[in-house]
């Protein structure tokens, strides 16, 4: 069955005032019921906890900037989930809370028992509802927004397609006036677009093109569109020409190459790179044998994810070891020793 990743976000969901607005969510719960009976899978994450929250609670003065925020999403997912709840219930199906901090893609075991819980509602015609666990997320945990989690998610299930929906129309070109109906690499647009932010929301358009092209590099097609417009979901999905689609590679990237891919910050260890080393990496199909690397830091184990660096200190890519750092230092610049990283386990930054 096809997967489809919608992430809905604040502005679309919430008044100017932010509370939710109703009428909105049952036009997303409508058309996300009708793609299940399509027979295809989808799996929404929502923002609108905290706006929700906004105009029910006057916090302290004094709370600082995590609390309030765990405070109003406490609060606001209660009344968020409610609202899905009886409207999916209304079109006779169930969906499910599904909350996630950053480090439950960092760590391979909760990646993977994510996956199985997502895999068993799925398939069970459940639509899991996801948002970032905001009372127990601070400063590192934090996705940079909804986008990148829906992003991850997206990699996480072999999706095919991922929707980002906002109050915009799409990535708006130099007069912003007219949405670019296709990108095919960001650098084309970069120029187009604002550094602003949303109203309510912690990310913005740029944010959302960067995420996009990335997703899109991997293979899946990533749509940028306005989640008020009526029967957007839909319309996307039957091939109309509706915001801005960023066109997928032809080859998709492996689930472990995917993973890889966003799990920068978790490594346990880095290998250090020659010259040759690196050039056969990106050029052709190959593993990362020892004889290439000059220099290992850290102590790791196999299985663990490697941080892969040049000799100018540049990032190469990641990879997960093959074997634990006490071998991989005994065959350190050897030849015909076993490969440190293979390529199946390996994913080489702008690949």
């Amino acid at each position: 069955m096809k997967k489809v990743i919608i992430k809905i976000g604040t502005n679309v969901i919430t008044k100017d005032d932010g509370t939710l607005d109703t009428k909105v969510l049952a036009q997303i719960v409508e058309q996300i019921c009708q793609l299940q009976e399509r027979g295809i899978q989808t799996i929404l994450v929502s923002s609108g906890a905290v706006g929700a929250a906004r105009p029910k609670l006057k916090l302290k003065k004094d709370s600082t900037k995590i609390t309030r925020r765990q405070v109003l999403a406490a609060i606001g997912q209660i009344e968020l989930l409610s609202q899905y709840q009886k409207l999916f219930e209304a079109r006779g199906m169930l969906c499910a809370q599904v909350l996630a901090t950053k480090d439950d893609f960092r760590d391979r075991t909760h990646y993977l028992n994510m996956k199985n819980c997502f895999e068993g509602l799925l398939s069970n015609n459940v639509v899991p509802i996801v948002n970032e666990n905001d009372v127990v997320s601070v400063d590192e945990l934090m996705f940079t927004d909804n986008d990148e989690l829906a992003a991850l998610i997206s990699s996480m299930m072999d999706a095919g397609t991922l929707l980002l929906l906002s109050s915009v129309d799409g990535v708006l070109d130099q007069s912003c006036k007219l949405v670019i109906s296709e990108v095919n690499g960001i650098g084309a647009i970069k120029q187009c677009i604002r550094p602003t932010k949303s109203k309510f929301g912690r990310g913005g358009m740029m944010t959302k093109a960067k995420i996009a092209q990335k997703m899109a590099e991997m293979g899946v097609t990533t749509f940028v569109a306005n989640g008020k417009t009526k029967n957007i979901i839909l319309d996307i999905l039957d091939g109309k020409k509706i915001g801005t689609k960023f066109i997928a590679q032809k080859v998709k990237a492996s689930s472990v190459k995917r993973f890889l891919a966003h799990s920068e910050g978790h490594e346990k260890g880095t290998l250090i790179i020659d010259s040759g080393a690196e050039k056969v990496l990106r050029r052709e199909i190959s593993s990362l044998l020892p004889v290439g690397v000059i220099k290992i830091e850290g102590d790791f184990k196999k299985g663990d994810l490697l941080r892969i660096r040049n000799e100018t200190g540049e990032n190469v890519g990641l990879g997960i070891a093959t074997y634990e750092s006490k071998t991989a230092k005994t065959y350190m610049g050897k030849k015909g020793k076993k490969a440190i990283v293979h390529y199946d386990h390996l994913f080489l930054q702008n690949e």
